[in-house]
């Protein structure tokens, strides 16, 4: 029994001392016939020993076209079999991978390679409506004059080399598939050298944390965070080479990069790509016909797939886990996912970019109502505690902002010192800016963000709590709840919700539904019915674009205490 709320995850497993390329070795040896990657939407079935020849062919090229281990590189594109191939590639060439999220458009392409320096960019041809090679070119256009690998611009300094996954042939850039072509013999004994000599502490990745204000940060990442996070999360999803993981979610992200390739890679198991960005069908096709045993997602990806009218179509009795992350997971949805898909071991992570991202894990084993109430326990080998605005450390069940401190924590926001500080305090802990209890048993639940808390008529209000009760209203397929301002009591709670298809249900029968069951000031001022909510492409819902809309739309006044 925890008598204050802190917790040390102390594991039997050692930390693994390895980079993330030895580690593939070591897995592509183990497992060199068995199946690692299955790309449904480019035909591509390969083994391990398959990869490894993919990696080390790429890795090679990448030294052989003058990149040097340090250098950044970006990678631009949705889910494919190139984005596996550089991840690892990178990694095995000491080049430091900087994930570039696939709806970035000129400005923010241009802030993300600058402010790291990348060397060189990997990009897609397109992606849905955005078309990344006349982006390049607009902030580029001497790319037109220049020989691939030669780029001189003033808008990208930095940045040399340019190459294009699939597509014809552009003036300027080098094509991905040629890669392989500049590695020989002497590139090749460099890997086995830097196999050698690089360090699991070398920073290895570089991923934009989204905001809601000020330009993106970019958590800087290393060899022991990546490899470490995602080797204790397959463990804990009891993953084996018989595993078989559906990954909708996009690699850009922790959650696909780290929770899903790594974790999947590192305990000899397969990973299946349904399609290049996440399509409800695509998911439910997949698990059906590659006998998928995990499926990873954000809720809205679950929601989506459960409310597809095909739905019973396909068989999921492959399904044994997977992991529902990323945003608050709710307790409806949580148990539709275990007893319609078939998920009995369904877990429930949480964590943030900056620390690889896992904190905190649910257990296979735990009882049903732990899995669906809250985020788990600790992580092995990290250590969390939540404290109040004076930085104690409060007692089980009391509210107060989570922080964490272990080999999952970041080595810093790159080139922001200042701002590394603020993330960091001098004891090492990362404050992850998320409101959170922890019982008496050492389960962690998220309330919320510090920043979403809404304070109405000074009483405070955890959005996520009314959330929670709402979903259990049979008409409602999601609700998100939020604070706008107010004259009178300085914030109003609003509440946008989703109906379940067929379903009718408006602003009266929601209020009714509240009444005599969550106190008066908890129930939503302001209702509203919408078909979608805005949100990144990593699924997470951006309720400040919510608000002013809101803010807008009842021509509400902003006040400096709102």
């Amino acid at each position: 029994m925890f008598t204050q709320s802190y917790a040390h995850g102390a594991s039997d497993r050692l930390l693994l001392g390895q980079t993330i390329g030895v580690n593939f070795d070591n897995a592509a040896t183990k497992w060199a016939d068995r199946d690692a990657l299955i790309v449904r939407h480019q035909n591509i079935r390969w083994t391990y020993r398959d990869l490894q020849r993919e990696v080390d062919a790429v890795a090679a090229g990448l030294l052989g076209l003058g990149l040097q281990p340090g250098d950044r590189i970006g990678i631009w594109s949705p889910n494919n079999a190139e984005w596996l191939v550089t991840q690892y590639a990178t990694a095995k060439a000491g080049l430091i991978l900087v994930n570039i999220n696939p709806a970035y458009r000129v400005s923010e392409l241009e802030y993300a390679l600058n402010k790291v320096g990348c060397k060189a960019l990997i990009l897609a041809a397109a992606f849905k409506s955005s078309d990344y090679v006349a982006m390049v070119g607009e902030l580029a256009p001497e790319i037109d004059d220049c020989p691939p690998g030669a780029l001189k611009s003033a808008r990208l300094p930095a940045l040399e080399t340019v190459i294009k996954i699939a597509g014809a042939a552009i003036a300027g850039f080098f094509d991905f598939s040629d890669i392989a072509a500049h590695g020989g013999a002497a590139e090749r004994q460099k890997l086995v050298e830097l196999a050698a000599s690089l360090q699991f502490d070398d920073p290895i990745n570089i991923q934009f944390t989204s905001g809601t204000t000020g330009f993106p940060k970019g958590a800087t990442l290393t060899h022991f965070n990546l490899l470490n996070n995602g080797y204790f999360t397959g463990l804990g999803l009891k993953f084996t080479a018989e595993d078989r993981l559906c990954v909708p979610v996009p690699l850009y992200h922790c959650f696909g990069m780290v929770l899903s390739n790594i974790a999947v890679l590192s305990h000899g198991g397969a990973l299946v790509y349904p399609a290049e960005a996440f399509e409800p069908l695509s998911v439910l096709e997949a698990v059906h016909e590659e006998a998928c045993t995990a499926l990873h997602g954000v809720p809205t990806m679950f929601i989506a797939v459960l409310a597809h009218p095909r739905f019973s179509d396909f068989n999921l009795s492959s399904l044994r886990t997977g992991i529902m992350a990323g945003s608050p997971c709710p307790i409806e949805v949580m148990k539709k996912v275990v007893h319609e898909m078939n998920c009995s071991e369904m877990i429930i992570g949480y964590g943030m970019t900056e620390t690889s991202p896992i904190i905190t894990l649910s257990d296979t084993d735990d009882p049903i109502e732990k899995q669906v109430a809250s985020v788990g326990r600790v992580f092995p080998h990290v250590e969390a505690k939540i404290i109040d605005d004076d930085g104690r450390i409060v007692a089980p069940g009391v509210t107060g902002e989570l922080l964490a401190r272990g080999y999952n924590v970041m080595q810093g926001y790159w080139d922001d010192s200042e701002r590394s500080a603020e993330a960091i305090d001098r004891a090492g802990w990362m404050h992850t800016g998320d409101l959170a209890t922890m019982d008496s048993d050492g389960f962690f639940n998220i309330v919320g963000r510090v920043k979403d808390m809404v304070i109405r008529g000074g009483e405070n209000i955890y959005p996520r709590e009314i959330e929670e009760y709402l979903y259990r209203h049979p008409n409602i397929s999601d609700v998100q709840v939020f604070g706008v301002p107010d004259d009178k009591f300085v914030e109003e709670l609003c509440a946008w919700i989703t109906v379940v298809d067929g379903a009718t249900l408006d602003e009266a029968a929601v209020r009714e539904f509240c009444q005599g069951q969550i106190a008066h000031y908890k129930i939503p001022r302001y209702i509203r019915f919408v078909d979608s909510f805005p949100m990144t492409v990593t699924g997470k819902i951006q309720k400040f674009v919510m608000r002013e809309q809101m803010i807008t739309e009842l021509g509400l006044t902003v006040k400096a205490s709102a």
